[in-house]
């Protein structure tokens, strides 16, 4: 039976992968769970307590491989292979989210933009088409779609997300202001809330002038 992994060490898993990046660009060819806690401010008991879930990775005496390291955690977190997205709203920030070219290094590659808003016909973000969305069907059924991105109101991402599950699509990254609950618990939802982050900030910084 596979282990079964906390929600707590998968959020920590993307944020390794970016620091050990950092490192390899840096030329880092090793480095010990000790000298990566002080980069990531993160205990040294931590790191190794996460990376065991998955098998370890670390040499007593050597720490990790850098790049061996690198390299499993993307094979862990998939970034290893191409991800087809699709995005559901090309608005301002369906268009952000399709020029951050970031993305398509990490393997997830936005092939194709909808809305419903006839101004945006027949144009493009990068070379990446915006089409309507009566040809969304249409799309799904030609192409292999992984992921759909929901940049929609959130009165219309309950439907149009239903809609994706009938299409196939079996993960679903929405930005829409609502916590995505659907029926269909085989499809993977990763409900993004940006204001909840800034609230956050806005907290820490009230605590911080009240000291």
């Amino acid at each position: 039976m596979e282990k079964e992994i906390s929600q707590a060490v998968i959020r920590r898993m993307p944020r390794y992968y970016r620091y050990l990046g950092d490192l390899l660009d840096e030329g880092v060819e090793r480095i010990s769970s000790n000298d990566l806690s002080h980069r990531m401010h993160v205990t040294a008991s931590q790191i190794r307590q996460d990376l065991n879930n998955f098998g370890g990775f670390g040499q007593q005496g050597y720490g990790y491989n850098v790049q061996y390291l690198y390299d499993e955690i993307g094979k862990i977190l998939g970034v290893n292979k191409k991800h087809n997205i699709i995005v559901l709203g090309a608005g301002n920030l369906g268009q952000a989210i399709t020029n951050y070219t970031k993305f398509e290094k990490l393997g997830f590659v936005i092939i194709a933009l909808f809305d419903v808003d006839p101004a945006l016909k027949g144009k493009n973000v990068r070379g990446i088409p915006i089409l309507m969305m009566d040809e969304l069907d249409g799309f799904c059924k030609s192409h292999s779609v992984d992921i759909a991105a929901l940049t929609l109101p959130k009165t219309f991402a309950k439907d149009n997300a239903a809609h994706l599950v009938k299409l196939g699509i079996h993960a679903i990254w929405t930005f829409a202001h609502v916590d995505l609950d659907l029926e269909d618990r085989s499809v993977i939802v990763e409900n993004v809330h940006l204001s909840d982050s800034l609230m956050q900030l806005s907290y820490n910084i009230a605590k911080q002038q009240h000291k």
